[in-house]
């Protein structure tokens, strides 16, 4: 357990966490029923997306007064302008990073919702 906490601790000192809150009506009209295990599935299917720089964490965004994506950083929230620095820092683009996750995300979305129809 130890080992688990340190190295998620190494993961939050290390990488971008972007943090991103999908809207239950993602999935469709009962997508509130299916949007916690969405999540779960998509963030799994994410691990390896641009890996060596982000870590993304997926949630409901069942509060509209929260932002959508949020980044941070050692467990400290970051601006977008702080994170463009950051991931500048790697030689990379933070919009080509989140042009591929939302594609990556629509490609995720659209499997689910398919998958879900044939249950």
């Amino acid at each position: 357990m130890e080992e688990l906490i340190n190295s998620a601790r190494e993961i939050n000192t290390k990488k971008l966490v972007v943090l991103c809150r999908l809207e239950p009506g993602c999935l469709g009209p009962d997508g509130a029923e299916h949007i916690n295990t969405f999540c779960q599935i998509a963030e799994r299917a994410l691990v390896n997306l641009n890996a060596d720089v982000c870590h993304w964490s997926l949630a409901p965004r069942l509060d509209k007064s929260l932002v959508e994506i949020q980044y941070s950083l050692a467990g400290k929230v970051l601006s977008r302008d702080k994170a463009v620095k950051f991931i500048g820092s790697f030689d990379q683009d933070l919009d080509d990073i989140e042009e591929r996750f939302e594609d990556k995300l629509t490609q995720l979305i659209n499997q689910y919702i398919a998958r879900k129809r044939q249950t």
